[in-house]
């Protein structure tokens, strides 16, 4: 059996860690002599064990950093800033200055899409720190240079969002900006593919519909994907691989346009990947001024009453809140409160408050007017599935109660917690459940009670869940490893 490791390697960088030779710690394993431990061989604590565990660590490293350099060697369109172009006009039209934290990573953006191999960056930011403004600023760059960008989000209530903020800002500028999901009829669908495979529309936002086989980019140079851990690893490289034709002539075949990824709480997969050098990373860290702390209790449901008791008080006061159910209908095998039950139970607790209800199953239009209420204080208690977990910004909002909250991971609880604390009240998110509590449940809700940093709360998922696997699409469980570290 060779050595794995040069001789010079083993005595300089890694001397510390006095590994033995891969030949004579195989030998031990396979035939060790009575002296031997054997408690230390049975727990794969004996330091023939850890060379074996440090060469299959270093065989994924190197595969990592094989993946990179893989990426690296592909194409992507070189798009440097000009001081005269949109980005410039742009910035001068915002009504507000950019924090410090977004002004750097803005900065870091540009760096990588001014090369000539294709970004690969992960952009983390807690709930309400500016990533939509940084991928605007993106997106211009990429206009200016020639090239169409795309947005993707999961949910048509975040894609509506990113829609009429980006359009707005980008329309007077002269930008032709499109709207793209499921809920479009079959002519405005068709409108807006026709408009994006032209090459007219410069940006286009939408849902999974973005990754549709009808859908063609004249010339796709960026695509963002927000929320990412929302979206499975085949959907992110969906819509990476739309890039299309550029005019005059056609890229080179292992032409890909850059790619930027947001999220405010990272799934552990992507974190794990983090550590291990395959994805380059912008974080915004510093939240914009005037963002109010969330207090977070957590609550058995045999105390609903009081739960009850505590939004009609909150109501009282002028303020509005969420009530926010893992399920619809009911479910044999999930015997859950659900959404429509628990409104039923509201209307009728609470004769004298507007109560509404919004759920994935409602048409679209229905859908808007019972957001469009609640945004603009017609509702004061919103009744509502995960539907509502990014992408709903109402500063009045001040008390959040989520049902079965065992129910849900830590992403989404703490993106569920973000619809709140988003004005100048007091903000508190009530989290109820269901005894008794499974270890792991009570791992989670412990976490959110007591912290609201989502770096905090990826790093506490990344220690429950496991970080997935690293070279392939499984996305939680524990690391492809024969031996566990």
């Amino acid at each position: 059996m060779p050595e794995t490791l040069p001789a010079a390697v083993l005595q300089g960088p890694l001397a510390k860690l006095k590994l033995r030779p891969l030949a004579e710690c195989l030998r031990l394993l396979h035939t060790p002599p009575p002296q031997e431990s054997e408690a230390a061989l049975a727990d794969r604590s004996h330091p023939a064990w850890q060379r074996i565990k440090f060469d299959e660590l270093l065989a994924q490293q190197i595969s990592l950093r094989r993946a990179h350099e893989a990426r690296r060697e592909k194409n992507a369109p070189s798009m440097p800033r000009r001081d005269d172009g949109l980005l410039t006009r742009f910035l001068a039209a915002l009504p507000f200055r950019l924090t410090g934290a977004q002004q750097r990573v803005v900065e870091e953006i540009a760096a990588d899409m001014t090369a000539q191999h294709p970004m690969h960056r992960l952009l983390q930011g807690d709930v309400g720190s500016g990533k939509t403004i940084v991928a605007a600023l993106a997106a211009c760059q990429a206009i200016d240079a020639g090239y169409q960008a795309a947005l993707m989000a999961p949910t048509e209530i975040l894609a509506e969002q990113h829609y009429r903020k980006l359009s707005a800002w980008l329309e007077p500028l002269g930008v032709p900006v499109v709207w793209l999901a499921g809920s479009l009829k079959a002519r405005e669908k068709r409108e807006a593919v026709a408009r994006v495979e032209s090459g007219e529309a410069r940006l286009a936002i939408g849902t999974h519909a973005l990754i549709q086989d009808t859908v063609r980019f004249a010339r796709l140079g960026l695509s963002v994907v927000d929320e990412q851990h929302r979206f499975g690893v085949a959907q992110r490289l969906a819509l990476r691989g739309k890039a299309g034709g550029a005019e005059p002539a056609q890229p080179a075949p292992d032409t890909v346009p850059h790619q930027l990824m947001m999220s405010a709480t990272p799934i552990p997969r992507t974190l794990a990947m983090t550590y291990y050098a395959d994805l380059d990373v912008s974080v915004i860290d510093e939240l914009p001024p005037g963002r109010t702390p969330i207090v977070t209790r957590l609550v058995n449901d045999e105390r609903r009453d009081e739960v009850i008791g505590r939004i009609h008080h909150a109501a009282a006061e002028g303020r509005q809140v969420y009530w926010v159910c893992p399920l619809i209908e009911e479910s044999e095998a999930l015997q859950l409160q659900t959404a429509v039950e628990t409104y039923e139970t509201l209307v009728a607790a609470l004769p004298d408050l507007r109560v509404g209800l919004v759920h994935g199953r409602l048409p679209p239009a229905e859908k808007a007017a019972v957001m469009g209420d609640f945004s603009a204080n017609r509702l004061q208690v919103l009744v509502a599935t995960t539907v509502i977990e990014v992408g709903v910004d109402v500063p009045n909002a001040s008390l959040m109660v989520i049902e079965h909250a065992e129910r849900f991971g830590l992403a989404q609880l703490h993106q569920l917690r973000g619809r709140v604390g988003r004005g100048t009240a007091e903000s508190v998110c009530l989290l109820m459940y269901q005894a008794p509590l499974s270890p792991t449940a009570r791992e989670r809700l412990a976490t959110m009670r007591e912290t609201t940093d989502g770096f905090e709360i990826a790093r506490r998922d990344l220690e429950i869940r496991g970080p997935g696997e690293f070279l392939g699409a499984r996305q939680s469980g524990e690391a492809m490893l024969r031996l566990p570290t």
